[in-house]
């Protein structure tokens, strides 16, 4: 039988303090769920006491059936000089009716007279009373221990008292937090062995990656012994973040072979991440390990050339394992393995000797030192390499000639575009107004190509990305710009790139509307 860890999911209540997150409660009900189905073993949906969202979130979430999680509120102890059934805030705790209370209290002796400012006897009191109380209104009690690996390198005897405290009182899980997050691993597995030797309780372990050390300090703890491990999906939380749930979980389940969630779960594990990036409205950061989109992304022309051959050359582990996928760039550092297979996972075989193979390879580095990139601009290599292959109508249309301009004034500039197109040898004129000189050229191109296209009706550009390339040249640097357009049902990436900016775009907009068509 695998080791069983269990996680504990704080995203919506400790990643909610994360700088630009923020949860509606419609938000934080579809999360909930959707941790629900992925199999983590308890969910902390937050602090009810804190703010009015949060009890209405446990209100709605008592609607829904929870069948492999544990929801849990979170809390603190009683306040000092109050019994705890005489506390509101612990009260409150009671009346969202979830199975868990998660409680933290003081660890540290300088916490406990520097900040709460009452007696080392009184903090334990404060401990004891508070998961007495909740046990006996059969709430399962989780423990989280606030600065205990820094109170326990300071007094150790005293952060002991405060671990069994809480297990005597009928805590369930005694969790570790380092909430500073500036502990060392060697320390962290130092606290876990001394806790579990204090205690008969389940040991936990909660990080903060100020010192860039969430995961490893996680790791530790769960090496030494510790079961129960908390943290956020995508790291997300207060300063510098959380320990990553998305490294933690395939680490511990495919590194260390123990069981985390059901096996299953693994797979979707990055479009879990995606969907609380979408959530959060944070962009998705590609260097993530394992579920970011460079995770399994080649380059180099020799790494290319070896997982061509054999993959775990330069991957760890298969990228499908997590729900990732392989993605192999071009660019002036390619070689032909690096084209192969772009070409290949772009639907389009290549003979790796034929003469049209190595003139767009020569073409992509030429460009690429001339400041173009490919990595976001599928459809654009795709069109390069039907060029060099003889593909007839490479681009169905022709743009002749183009004008725009600006009139300004005490109001808002105005914009006019005037396009020349040439389509089976006919020419156009077209006139289109637009909100800048880039919109004004894309409806006049749009404007023109419709007529002899119906089927472009239904794209339109999604997104608008300008690079400065070289800032060092000032107005007369070059640009370039990335288009993604859609179809509704599929996008794709172009670019263009001049020192001219309403040039560099509309090479990437015509690109885009010749993808479409070919």
């Amino acid at each position: 039988m695998a080791r069983k860890i269990e996680i504990y999911d704080t995203t919506l209540r400790d990643g909610s303090q994360g700088l630009g997150i923020h949860f509606s409660v419609a938000d934080k009900l579809r999360v909930a769920q959707e941790l629900e189905r992925f199999g983590v073993a308890y969910i902390e949906g937050g602090w009810p006491g804190s703010n009015p969202r949060d009890i209405e979130f446990f209100a709605e979430a008592r609607k829904l059936k929870f069948k492999k999680a544990k929801l849990a509120a979170f809390g603190s102890t009683r306040k000092k000089g109050v019994r705890a059934a005489e506390d509101s805030q612990v009260k409150g705790l009671l009346e969202v009716h979830t199975p868990v209370v998660t409680i933290y209290g003081k660890t540290s002796a300088l916490h406990v007279r520097e900040v709460l400012r009452c007696t080392p006897e009184e903090n334990l009191a404060m401990i004891a009373d508070t998961v007495a109380y909740l046990k006996s209104h059969g709430r399962e009690v989780v423990y989280d221990c606030e600065h205990a690996i820094d109170g326990w390198k300071e007094d150790p005897q005293y952060a002991l008292a405060c671990f069994k405290a809480a297990a005597d009182a009928g805590a369930s899980r005694i969790v570790l937090c380092d909430t500073n997050g500036g502990s060392l691993p060697d320390e962290v597995a130092a606290c876990t062995r001394a806790a579990m030797s204090a205690v008969k309780a389940a040991i936990g372990i909660h990080t903060h990656d100020d010192s860039g050390l969430a995961l490893a300090n996680a790791l530790a703890s769960l090496d030494a012994g510790a079961m129960h491990v908390q943290g956020t999906m995508n790291g997300i939380g207060e300063r510098t973040g959380n320990c990553d749930l998305t490294a933690v979980i395939p680490v511990a389940q495919i590194k260390r072979g123990w069981s985390c969630v059901p096996a299953s779960s693994l797979r979707r594990l990055t479009e879990l991440s995606r969907f609380i990036d979408g959530v959060t409205n944070q962009a998705p950061d590609p260097r993530r390990p394992w579920v970011g989109a460079a995770a399994f992304a080649h380059k180099g022309g020799t790494h290319v050339d070896a997982v061509r051959k054999f993959s775990a050359a330069y991957e760890h582990v298969d990228p499908a394992t997590v729900g990732n996928a392989r993605d192999v760039l071009v660019s002036d550092q390619s070689g032909r393995s690096n084209l192969l297979m772009k070409a290949a996972e772009l639907g389009i075989e290549l003979d790796k000797d034929a003469p049209s193979t190595r003139a767009a390879l020569e073409e992509l580095k030429k460009l690429e030192h001339q400041g173009w990139s490919f990595e976001d601009a599928d459809a654009s290599l795709v069109l390069l390499l039907r060029r060099h292959l003889g593909k007839a109508a490479v681009v169905p249309f022709e743009v002749v000639n183009y004008n725009v301009s600006i009139q300004g004034g005490s109001k808002l500039a105005s914009c006019e575009a005037t396009i020349r197109t040439r389509v089976d040898g006919k020419e156009s004129l077209t006139v289109a107004d637009g909100e800048g000189p880039v919109h004004a050229l894309d409806q006049a191109l749009r404007k023109a190509l419709v007529k002899a296209f119906p089927k472009l009706k239904k794209v339109h550009l999604a997104d608008y990305k300008v690079r400065v390339l070289a800032g060092q040249d000032g107005t007369s640097a070059k640009t370039r710009v990335v288009v993604r357009s859609t179809d509704g049902k599929k996008s794709w990436g172009t670019v263009g790139v001049s020192a001219n900016l309403v040039e560099a775009s509309l090479r990437a907009i015509v690109e885009g509307y010749a993808h479409a068509l070919v």
